[in-house]
């Protein structure tokens, strides 16, 4: 099986169920539904606490690297990190393992204002730096339980190219396939490092307008680390832009690798339509990386 079915809904019952049979010192404690990404859904329980299920068995092996790698990576970060603190079986028509991690208080950057937005991109820079730094040679590599981020550009070559067709004339097709070459062109030659995987305002953790934690670190892995840039395009103005690779030191050939990672999302997210979720934001993106206007009616 690979999806939930109609009568196999992640819901607060679901999670109170499962609660019940696997974990009954904490059945008793309130389960409040929020609002959750695409690879989980995510409930607050209790006051100190957070359950997260997968939405499909591609996320799956997510809860068990989390659990395995977080408390290794957690005391050499500089910002908190999410705490495993059990890992639940398959139950009560639930098909995967799913996880109890430690809540961390603040709302995330999708919601809370941020007060100054380039001191933002310098706090998020040194944390992946910190995280870079950390011994890789054990790590994960890149691969499918990170969505190839961490891995080379080519796993979607194809698929960059489709969506560059089927936009047709409403881009500048021979502008989008040169900034798509020029990425898979500045290949990677260092040595693997820790990347997050997931760089985005739904996991950055903000207190009193500061980056106070960053979490989710299913796509988390080792390899090359220009997937963690996307966030320059996706949510950064231009000059906190210009201070977070100034706070990052990494070479052209990882930007020029970062951008081929943004343009990819935005070509195939646009190419779907614009009943997809997340249009209007890779419209954004697009216009960030080729310029206003680049997506046109």
């Amino acid at each position: 099986m690979s999806r939930l079915g109609p009568r196999r809904r992640i819901d607060a019952d679901l999670v109170r169920r499962l609660l019940a049979t696997q974990f009954p010192e904490w059945a008793r404690l309130p389960v409040t539904r929020l609002a959750s990404g695409h690879d989980n859904r995510s409930f607050r329980l209790g006051d100190g606490m957070l359950v997260r299920l997968p939405s499909h068995e591609r996320y799956a092996p997510q809860a068990d690297k989390e659990r395995r790698w977080l408390p290794v990576l957690a005391p050499r970060l500089p910002l908190p990190i999410p705490a495993p603190l059990a890992i639940g079986e398959p139950g009560e028509g639930y098909p995967w393992p799913w996880q109890v991690l430690g809540w961390i208080e603040g709302d995330t950057a999708a919601t809370a204002p941020v007060g100054d937005l380039a001191r933002f991109a310098v706090d998020l820079a040194a944390f992946l730096v910190a995280l870079q730094r950390i011994d890789a040679a054990q790590g994960p590599p890149a691969g499918p339980h990170s969505f190839w981020r961490g891995g080379p550009l080519a796993a979607y070559d194809a698929e960059t190219r489709a969506a560059i067709a089927a936009l047709g004339g409403r881009i500048d097709a021979a502008a989008a396939a040169a900034m798509w070459d020029a990425a898979l062109a500045a290949t990677w030659d260092g040595p693997p490092v820790w990347f997050h995987g997931d760089v985005a305002p739904g996991n950055l953790i903000v207190r009193d307008g500061r980056l106070a934690a960053v979490i989710d670190f299913g796509c988390c892995g080792v390899g090359d680390p220009a997937c963690d840039l996307v966030i320059a395009w996706t949510w950064l103005d231009e000059p906190a832009r210009a201070a977070f690779r100034a706070a990052l030191g990494l070479d052209d050939a990882c930007w020029a690798r970062a951008r081929g990672w943004a343009l990819w999302k935005a070509l195939i997210v646009l190419a779907r339509g614009e009943a997809h979720h997340d249009y209007a934001a890779q419209r954004r993106t697009l216009g960030e990386l080729m310029g206003t206007g680049a997506l046109r009616a």
